[in-house]
């Protein structure tokens, strides 16, 4: 899937996504293990690229595929996706 992103940040505990569409695209970190202990500087270091995200900081890699379907990242459970 590739996805254009206009903007993506870290913002009171959620990583924020925001396509060139406008669709909105958030999760809380604390649904990820390596980016919930991650220090505000570390989560908005953030490489986009085609087909997902990249933490280098934090060595995280998520797909926009598995983030449109709720998986951010290492198995955590009850993962919810949350679009406007």
């Amino acid at each position: 899937m590739n996805i254009l992103i206009d903007k993506v940040y870290f913002k009171d505990g959620d990583i924020i996504i925001i396509t060139k569409d406008e669709l909105r695209i958030h999760f809380p970190i604390i649904k990820n293990k390596r980016l919930k202990n991650g220090t505000p500087a570390q989560l908005n270091n953030i490489e986009i690229s085609p087909f997902g995200l990249h933490w280098p900081d934090l060595d995280e890699d998520l797909s926009f595929n598995g983030l449109v379907s709720g998986n951010f990242g290492q198995k955590m459970a009850n993962s919810q996706v949350c679009a406007s």
